[in-house]
Formats: structure tokens, C-alpha cells, sequence
């Protein structure tokens, strides 16, 4: 073959190369921008959470009514109002009961003065019964007038008793009518605040029968110290104990979460209509870090700490793919398959026990189209409204 045939092959060759080339550039895939995370060392937490907002809770809290209806005639305190522990709150028209008072007081003082008059003339029989025996004893008297005088004396006795029994029926007389006057009238059997009252007075304040969901008169709380009720799913339950650490946050105070520790939890399970079993629990927040202040009746949110790995090799858990899978980007510009080993987990983070080193990338855009392993891929760099 000429020269100049072998160069004219050479160039024909060069041509199909650069075609080639050319429709392969065109139609190659586009790799797929994802988004990375870099392996690192950190704290990783096992938590659960409630499954329904929980509510700040009153250590101390009573919804008071009197045990009588009657109208209102004097409201010692309004809404807000601090009060001591046996502070009036409310009382009742009650001016039928205090007339019984007074008067049952007044029979106390005559059944006194009875005794008095009895008991002296008892003392008095007594004396003449001791004459009329010396003089029996000497012969002065017959035994029939010794006996008389006897009898007189153990009567008048019998009468000074009665009538020390009728001073102790008109006492008791008298608490009865306390008793009553005390059914009109309401104190505090705490140191708190009030936060409701209903009726105002001049109106008709009425008992709370059984099963009759009549509104309590006053409503007392204690807001000095306060806990959280949370509703946890029944499978949780056995996970939980007292003293387990737990974050607790509130909607009035977004962005913030505060430490506590679980209380108590409940020894039984809540069946709630149209929803989850679920197991109530109690926490309360750590002193130094509690907030400066909480309303009563807040919803809260707990989260209990189950178990924590510090500095171990961590992984996003928005990059694990079912079975424990992740994409690693490797250094040729396509996604790798990886299996890895994992420990503790939570919605931020899984331990890595095996697969994975500080300082790798993962993807965490799982559900970007064309994701998968053997994909060219370019770093989304787009930072997150």
C-alpha cells in the first residue's frame, strides 16, 4: 500500500473516532446532581416520643364546689388572685344556720348553769345522806329515814349527770351547726393561684353531683410546681422507666428544648376512641434549665432518651436505603453501593458499626430521579431554604 493510500485510511479512521466520539458526548447520561453528606464522628441518641401532644400538668390542682347550693354572698378572691393555704374563697348565704348556731350556743350555757344547779344540790343531798347515817348510828333516827335520805342523795346525783349530758348533747348541737355553716363556705387547702371562677355574687352556686358534669365554683392550682403529661404508644411502654432522661419542648417556645427526667409512668393502659393504645407518662423538668415561665395547660412534646454513643462514626439516616444500604460517592464520579453495620439510630443519626470511615460521602437525595448505584452524579451545592 502507497503512503499516500495508508494516510488517506489513517484520516478515514481519525474521522470515525471523532463521529464516534462526537454521538456518544451527545448521547451520553446526564449525571445526576445530588446532594452529599460527609461522614463524621459525633453523639448518636436512641429517643422515642410521644405520639400525642402531652399538657402541662399542676402538681397540686382542685376544682372546689361547696357541698350545699346556695346563692353567692361574698367572693373573697378573683381570678389571678394568690392565695394562702385556709384563705376564704367563697361563701355562701348561710344566716338560717348561724341563727341555729347562736341559739344552740345559748342552750349550752343554760344546760351549764343546770349542772350547776343540780350538782350543787346533788352535793348537798350527799352531805345530809353522811348526817342522817352518823345519826342512824347512834340511834337518834330510824333505818327508814337513813335510807331516805340515801335515795335522795344517789337521785340528786343521777340529776347532776343528766344534766352534765344534756351540757355535752347541746356541744354537740353546736358542731352540727358548724358543720353545716362549714358546707357554705369555701378555703384553700393550698397555697396557689385561682385561675377560674364561675358565678359572681348574688347568684346560684350549685354542687357537682355524681355524674352530673356541673362547672367547680373555683378552680385552684398550684403553678409553683408544675410536670408534663405525655401519651406514649403502648409498644413503647416497656422501654420507659422512672428516672430515664427525656427533652421536653413546647409550642409557645419553638425552637428550644429543655431536660427532664420521667416521673412516673402509668401502671395501666388508656384506650382512647379511634385511636392508638397508648400509656401516659410524667416528667419533669431539670431546675436550672427549666423556662422562666409555664402556663398551666401548655402543649408539650417529650422525647425519652433511651440509650447514647458518644464520638462513634455517624451517618445521616435520610442516606440509608432499606436493608442498610448507602450510595457512596467515589472519587471516579459515580455512585458506589455500600453495605454497612449499624447501631443506635434515630431520626438524625445512625451509628456506624462497619462499612463506612469519618470522611466519606453519602448521598442523603434518595428520591432524586436516576439515583442509583453505577450513576454519574455532580454535587448539588444549592444551599436549603
Amino acid at each position: 500500500m502507497s503512503s499516500v493510500a495508508l494516510r488517506r485510511l489513517l484520516l478515514a479512521l481519525l474521522v470515525l473516532s471523532l463521529l464516534g466520539a462526537g454521538i456518544w458526548w451527545i448521547k451520553r447520561p446526564e449525571p445526576v446532581a445530588v446532594t452529599l453528606a460527609t461522614i463524621d464522628q459525633g453523639r448518636v441518641e436512641s429517643s422515642i416520643a410521644n405520639t400525642r401532644a402531652g399538657t402541662v400538668e399542676a402538681c397540686l390542682r382542685t376544682k372546689l364546689s361547696a357541698t350545699m347550693g346556695g346563692r353567692i354572698e361574698v367572693l373573697a378572691v378573683r381570678e389571678g388572685d394568690k392565695v394562702k393555704k385556709g384563705q376564704l374563697l367563697m361563701k355562701l348565704w348561710n344566716d338560717d344556720q348561724q341563727a341555729q348556731s347562736a341559739l344552740a350556743l345559748t342552750q349550752v350555757e343554760t344546760a351549764r348553769k343546770r349542772v350547776l344547779e343540780a350538782c350543787t344540790v346533788a352535793a348537798n343531798a350527799e352531805r345530809e345522806a353522811e348526817r342522817q347515817n352518823a345519826l342512824f348510828k347512834q340511834g337518834f333516827v330510824s333505818g327508814s329515814r337513813d335510807e331516805q335520805a340515801r335515795a335522795e342523795a344517789q337521785a340528786r346525783r343521777a340529776g347532776c349527770e343528766a344534766a352534765k349530758a344534756d351540757v355535752s348533747q347541746t356541744l354537740a348541737r353546736v358542731k352540727s351547726t358548724q358543720v353545716e355553716q362549714n358546707r357554705t363556705v369555701l378555703y384553700a387547702p393550698f397555697a396557689g393561684t385561682v385561675a377560674k371562677i364561675v358565678g359572681e355574687v348574688g347568684e346560684y352556686s350549685t354542687p357537682s353531683p355524681p355524674g352530673v358534669p356541673t362547672p367547680p365554683a373555683i378552680d385552684l392550682i398550684d403553678d409553683t410546681c408544675l410536670y408534663v403529661r405525655a401519651p406514649m404508644d403502648e409498644v413503647d411502654a416497656p422501654k420507659i422507666a422512672a428516672g430515664q432522661a427525656v427533652r421536653i419542648s413546647f409550642d409557645a417556645l419553638p425552637k428550644q428544648s429543655f431536660p427532664g427526667t420521667v416521673k412516673r409512668v402509668a401502671p395501666y393502659v388508656s384506650a382512647v376512641e379511634k385511636q392508638a393504645r397508648t400509656v401516659d407518662i410524667e416528667a419533669t423538668l431539670d431546675a436550672d434549665h427549666a423556662p422562666p415561665r409555664l402556663l398551666v395547660g401548655y402543649s408539650a412534646d417529650v422525647e425519652v432518651v433511651l440509650a447514647v454513643r458518644e464520638h462513634v462514626v455517624r451517618v445521616p439516616s435520610s442516606a440509608l436505603q432499606e436493608g442498610g444500604r448507602v450510595l457512596l460517592a467515589a472519587p471516579d464520579g459515580t455512585l458506589q453501593e455500600r453495605q454497612v453495620k449499624t447501631g443506635l439510630a434515630n431520626w438524625e443519626f445512625t451509628e456506624v458499626l462497619e462499612g463506612l470511615a469519618a470522611g466519606d460521602k453519602v448521598v442523603t437525595s434518595l428520591e432524586r430521579e436516576g439515583v442509583k448505584a453505577g450513576a454519574a452524579f455532580v454535587a448539588d451545592d444549592t444551599p436549603k431554604k
